[in-house]
C-alpha cells in the first residue's frame, strides 16, 4: 500500500494545478513519487517510457519535469548527457517542518 504525506494532496495538488496550471506535472510527481516508494530508491526512466506509464506525450513529460525541477520538487541525476535519467521526488516541506521544530525546541 503507497501512502503520501497529507501536504500532497491538501497543498501541492491545489498549488500545480490550480495555480501553476499544469496538471500534468502533479501526475508526473505523483507517479515518480510512488515508483520510488516502491522500489524504494531513486527512479531511472527515459522520458518516453515515463510518458509512456503517466499517459502522456513525451513533450509533456520532459515539461513536466522542467517544471518539477524549477519548483525543486524533483532531483534530475545523469551520468552523461545521453544517459537515462534517475529521478527522485523531493520533500522540500518535510525539511521545513523538521528545521521549525529544531527551531522551537532550541
Amino acid at each position: 500500500m503507497l501512502t503520501f504525506d497529507e501536504y500532497v494532496t491538501d497543498v501541492l495538488l491545489r498549488d500545480l494545478v490550480g495555480h501553476d496550471r499544469r496538471p500534468v506535472a502533479f501526475l508526473v510527481y505523483l507517479w515518480i513519487a510512488a515508483e520510488q516508494q516502491r522500489r524504494s530508491h531513486a527512479v531511472k526512466i527515459s522520458y518516453q517510457d515515463l510518458a509512456e506509464s503517466v499517459g502522456i506525450s513525451k513533450s509533456s513529460a520532459q515539461a513536466s519535469v522542467g517544471w518539477l525541477v524549477q519548483r525543486k520538487l524533483l532531483a534530475v541525476a545523469r551520468a552523461s548527457v545521453t544517459a537515462t535519467p534517475t529521478y527522485n521526488a523531493l520533500t522540500p516541506w518535510n525539511r521545513e517542518r523538521k528545521s521549525g521544530q529544531n527551531e522551537r525546541l532550541l
